[in-house]
C-alpha cells in the first residue's frame, strides 16, 4: 500500500481560501437575548470550549454561542448585529 494513488476520473477541483471571521476565545464574551435550544456537540468541541472558558473564567456555553452568533453574521448579512429585533 505504499504505491501513490493517480486519480484519472473527473476534473481536479481548485481550493479556496476562507478569512478567518473567528475572534480568540478571549473576545467570545458578551451577553444578549436568548432563546433555549438543544444542540449535540463532540466531546472535543466541548472539552475545548470548557478548557478556554475556565482560563478566562468565563461559561462555555457563552463562547459556543459567540462562535454561531459570528458565524451566522458573516454569512448572512441582513441579520442584526446586536440582539433579535
Amino acid at each position: 500500500m505504499s504505491e501513490k494513488i493517480k486519480y484519472t476520473r473527473g476534473p481536479v477541483m481548485k481550493g479556496r481560501v476562507i478569512k478567518d471571521f473567528l475572534p480568540p476565545p478571549s473576545q467570545l464574551i458578551f451577553k444578549e437575548d436568548m432563546e433555549k435550544v438543544t444542540i449535540m456537540l463532540t466531546g472535543r468541541s466541548v472539552d475545548f470550549f470548557r478548557a478556554e472558558a475556565k482560563k478566562h473564567g468565563t461559561q462555555y456555553q457563552r463562547m459556543i454561542r459567540e462562535v454561531l452568533d459570528r458565524y451566522a453574521m458573516a454569512n448572512s448579512p441582513h441579520l442584526p448585529t446586536k440582539g433579535r429585533r
